[in-house]
């Protein structure tokens, strides 16, 4: 094995700000979160919708997003842990981007309903935001060196120093004198896979968007994005299912992320099919009857 070929650099672990003690993985989930809003409101605005009533939504899909992030890893804790409804409000478990995923759609499309935005175009829309925040997000990972998978021999895989301070989760993986060549051990980067995966769906989105001039029809592009990173976290994870990493929950054979994104890959795929069949092709003349100005 090459061990020049191997990403390796410094952690940047939890640091103080005054009274604060702060991680880049919050720090970057929140700017992810403004990015893929603020990028996703003006592709709203530029199709003539209601950039104002969107805001709105965003709001509601945030305080959905963080509470989903939570929920989501409950299943799993209350099967391993027995029962405990404290750990709805206890902030300092563990939390899932799947969830934050799921809380912030519904959130959303309940306010959107609310306020009389058609669902199809809104979701359309937030197809690019998911995605971008997504690639904006997981730089506070790779900050932090988090998500780390089974050990590998593949370029892309992260090598642990001797006195580097990676994530809490992988404590044990840390080491004083290096074991394999210069390094602790070389171990799958997950966190970099999903980005760059997250980064190549962006610009997936962007050419069926406005580069293929495909038939899309409305909700389309949302049931990619589903399909898209449903599958991808599948995969992906399978990385985090090695013995000799502290990984994820299991339910069976896979990870419970496994089994949400498998779900969230499939409902896309027949989402993709049952739209097509449904709903009208997009265009500015159908936007209009969606609800866009007239321009």
């Amino acid at each position: 094995m090459d061990l020049l070929a191997v990403i390796s650099y410094p952690p940047i672990p939890i640091f103080e700000v005054g009274p604060l003690r702060l991680s880049l993985h919050g720090v970057f989930a929140g700017v992810g979160f403004m990015a893929g809003a603020y990028y996703s409101t003006r592709i709203y605005y530029a199709r003539g919708f209601d950039a104002n009533r969107f805001q709105s939504v965003l709001t509601w899909a945030l305080v959905g997003a963080l509470l989903g992030a939570r929920w989501l890893t409950l299943p799993a804790y209350w099967i391993e842990n027995g029962f405990d409804i404290g750990e709805m409000i206890n902030i300092g478990g563990n939390y899932s981007i799947l969830g934050g995923f799921a809380g912030g759609i519904g959130a959303g499309l309940w306010r959107a309903y609310r306020l009389g935005l058609k669902t199809w175009p809104t979701l359309d829309v937030a197809a690019f935001g998911l995605a971008l925040g997504t690639v904006v997000g997981r730089v506070g990972d790779l900050a932090i060196v988090e998500h780390l998978g089974g050990s590998t021999d593949f370029f892309l895989g992260y090598g642990i120093r001797p006195g580097y301070d990676v994530a809490p989760q992988h404590n044990r993986l840390e080491c004083t004198v290096a074991q394999l060549g210069e390094f602790c051990g070389i171990y799958h980067h997950a966190a970099l896979y999903d980005m760059l995966g997250a980064a190549v769906l962006l610009g997936f989105l962007y050419w069926l968007c406005y580069r293929s001039r495909p038939a899309l029809r409305y909700g389309q592009l949302f049931a990619v994005w589903l399909a898209w990173y449903g599958f991808q976290r599948f995969f992906i994870d399978f990385t985090r299912l090695a013995l000799d990493v502290n990984g994820d929950r299991t339910l069976g054979a896979l990870t419970w992320s496994q089994w949400s994104g498998l779900a969230v890959g499939l409902a896309g795929l027949a989402g993709l099919l049952w739209l097509g069949r449904r709903n009208p092709v997009v265009n500015a003349e159908n936007d209009r009857t969606y609800g866009a100005a007239v321009t």
